[in-house]
């Protein structure tokens, strides 16, 4: 006979929580600290040729993959391209997209809120960066089980990405030409794999000038209720 209070350890196994020790008069302070620093991420299309450093983006695709996603899946797939002639074979598709994009696809609304960013269809970062990491969702397939919530969980998964690469002094920029299919050929992914970002990486050009953008305060960002 089994017993009942065993039964749903059996059906759903569990280990400890091992919480987070941080004492309450310092959990504010550490959100603020977090928040000094990640209050100067920019996005950068100017990068410098100087290498990455050994195992940071390892140990930031570990961090992104601590994401929570639905029942547990874990959809994604993140593929660091560093070869100089499939980072430009990359480059000429992504553009071929981005040219069709500016002169035909975008509404003038759209490119009317593209124009503060000064952006077209030239993506010189897409070769200029050590490192672009294209991000994947995975769909069911052969091996791979249905996900859920898929968008959902491969955004927080690309937060965590972009917030470490970050906090390692990496710049980066988020990337998403459309249509993406192209990106299955150039990083030779399965068809049940979808390209869902193109994200270059690397230190930011000596010079290296970003937009004069402002951030929603708190107030308009955050309702109490």
């Amino acid at each position: 006979m089994v017993d009942d209070a065993s039964a749903p350890e059996a059906v759903h196994p569990t280990v400890p929580l091992v919480p987070m020790a941080v004492p309450a008069h310092q959990a504010e302070a550490r959100c603020r600290s977090f928040h000094d620093v990640m209050a100067q991420r920019r996005t950068v299309r100017d990068f410098a040729a100087r290498p990455l450093p050994d195992g940071v983006v390892e140990w930031a695709v570990r961090t992104a993959s601590t994401a929570p996603s639905g029942a547990h899946v874990q959809p994604w797939r993140f593929v660091v391209v560093t070869d100089p002639a499939r980072k430009r074979r990359l480059r000429e598709a992504a553009e071929a997209e981005e040219r069709e994009f500016y002169a035909r696809r975008a509404s003038p609304e759209w490119l009317a809120a593209l124009a503060p960013l000064g952006t077209d269809w030239c993506k010189p970062f897409l070769e200029d960066a050590p490192a672009v990491i294209v991000v994947f969702e995975v769909h069911k397939g052969p091996d791979t089980p249905r996900p859920y919530y898929t968008k959902e969980s491969v955004g927080i998964a690309v937060g965590l990405l972009l917030a470490a690469l970050h906090q390692a002094g990496l710049a980066t920029l988020t990337h998403t030409p459309s249509p993406m299919r192209f990106l299955n050929e150039v990083c030779e992914r399965p068809a049940e794999e979808r390209a869902a970002y193109v994200i270059p990486v690397g230190y930011p050009a000596d010079g290296a000038r970003v937009p004069d953008l402002r951030r929603k305060g708190l107030e308009e960002v955050m309702v109490r209720m």
